[in-house]
């Protein structure tokens, strides 16, 4: 039975052992933050803070900032269970025969039944302003010292194509301007961004509608960060997750639908020739991100559950609750990247590589050059078009063990001849870029080098004992009393 709302999940949390109540007045402003970071970084427990300074609203943060957590969010006792759905529902074939088709049932229903379906009410309006609110009454976070203001970190933003009336939910970072605006942080490639960039085309001194949900059931607060294929609704993917339905509600006073369990919705509009300056925000990079321009969100309507519960997180140096989350889109989606480049064998996105700096990728090589063919499919791929640099290994190397790693790919490699450079769009927070949104990246070929490949030498052994010799030497260990234990 999937998650029925936040509260639901917090209540398992609790079960578990995996929820810490703070009883405490703790300010919103930076003091949230360092607890947080401490807690985060020693493996600690989701934060619930019932008495932040300045609200009556309780605030939640490091909600998945263990794999653990995150397994229990998806339900799951292990990531590959969903890595494994994925792959069953990818492995669709032209049925041949009545049996064949009878075979494919099973996947065909549990894709029907995970639609998001629409519904009258929902918990998220059971409170319903027009007049009189402020987003200052939300235990809204400062994060850092030198950020441009609080800043709203883990909403789901929703939008429409204005030219197919598709929905897309996004994550960005909102800085609370004053009582009912806020930034718009919409990244140049971000989907919102394409949105508001047609939205314009069309009439460039209209509004766009825009709704924004905070906090609901795990698989539907991740919805926005996943890196679901474009023409895949989120909410539909996170209905596969949750293997039920997201329920959405139509809002009050624009056309969209949010999720009906949501703790609290803010409806409005963002104007098409009104920009202004937001940031510096303290990044998932472990650095500030500048100020820039970006679009004004006017707040019209807020709705929200009796006494609701504000979901937020940090981000900064790692590792943060986000390097979770990028683990689980690292394992889930991996059955997507092998459907389309079948010779990946693995993935690995180290913490101190924030996702777009680095990722290492093993695959099972079999003709000259595939390890850079890897590494220009991977800079096609969706958001891993932003990767800074990706190193490839053979089959047999651990993507996981950064040791193994670092020791093989060292001892593969002649720079000159096995490092390339590309020029391409990067990341809009990569400040080290030569231009916002466009730089260079690498890639390395750290695999065996073949004689086509221009390699003359022999590739030598990898030095391992032999099976019966080890064998030998279990046995005798114990009486070796070598184990510092022993005496």
């Amino acid at each position: 039975m999937a998650y029925r709302d936040l509260r639901d999940f917090l209540k398992k949390l609790d079960r578990a052992g995996e929820l810490r109540h703070i009883s405490t007045e703790v300010d919103p402003v930076l003091e949230i933050t360092e607890i947080t970071d401490r807690v985060v970084k020693t493996g600690g427990p989701a934060l619930l803070f019932e008495l932040p300074k300045g609200s009556r609203l309780p605030a939640v943060t490091n909600l998945v900032g263990t794999e653990r957590r995150m397994n229990l969010a998806l339900e799951v006792d292990s990531l590959e269970r969903v890595a494994n759905r994925i792959s069953s529902l990818l492995d669709f074939q032209s049925p041949q025969g009545l049996f064949d088709k009878v075979k494919m049932l099973p996947k065909l229903a549990e894709l029907g039944n995970v639609f998001p379906k629409t519904v009258s009410s929902g918990d998220c309006q059971e409170v319903v302003r027009t007049e009189g609110f402020s987003l200052l009454d939300f235990p809204i976070l400062q994060c850092w010292p030198l950020d441009g203001g609080r800043y709203i970190t883990w909403p789901m933003v929703i939008t429409k194509n204005p030219e197919t009336g598709k929905r897309n939910v996004g994550c960005y970072r909102m800085q609370v301007f004053d009582h009912r605006t806020t930034g718009m942080h919409w990244q140049t490639q971000k989907h919102g961004a394409e949105h508001f960039r047609s939205a314009r085309l069309k009439d460039a001194t209209g509004r766009m509608e825009v709704a924004v949900a905070i906090g609901s059931d795990p698989a539907t607060c991740l919805s926005g960060i996943l890196p679901v294929p474009p023409d895949m609704d989120e909410f539909l993917f996170s209905g596969f997750l949750r293997r039920d339905p997201v329920e959405l509600v139509p809002c009050k006073t624009v056309d969209l639908e949010v999720p009906a369990n949501a703790e609290i919705i803010l409806e409005g509009h963002v104007n098409l020739d009104e920009m202004r300056t937001e940031g510096p925000f303290g990044d998932h990079t472990g650095f500030y991100s500048l100020e820039g321009q970006f679009p004004v969100f006017h707040v019209d309507c807020i709705t929200h559950r009796k006494e609701p519960v504000y979901l937020t997180t940090i981000v900064g140096p790692p590792p943060q609750e986000d390097y979770f989350v990028g683990h689980m889109i690292e394992r889930v989606f991996l059955p997507v990247m092998k459907m389309q480049h079948p010779e990946i064998v693995d993935v690995a996105m180290p913490a101190e590589g924030i996702f777009q700096n680095l990722m290492i990728v093993s695959i099972q090589k079999s003709y000259p050059g595939q390890a850079r063919k890897t590494m220009n499919a991977i800079w096609s791929l969706g958001q891993a078009m932003f990767t800074k640099v990706i190193v490839v290994v053979d089959h047999d190397v651990n993507v996981q063990d950064p040791h193994e790693v670092v020791w093989k790919a060292l001892c593969a490699i002649d720079p000159e001849r096995d490092i390339q450079f590309v020029l391409g769009p990067v990341d809009t927070l990569d400040h080290a870029a030569r231009r916002q949104d466009y730089g260079s990246k690498m890639g390395i070929d750290a695999t065996r080098k073949w004689p086509e490949e221009g390699y003359s030498g022999r590739w030598p052994q990898e030095i391992r004992m032999d099976a019966r010799t080890k064998q030998r030497i279990d046995q005798m260990w114990s009486r070796l009393k070598l184990d510092s234990r022993q005496k």
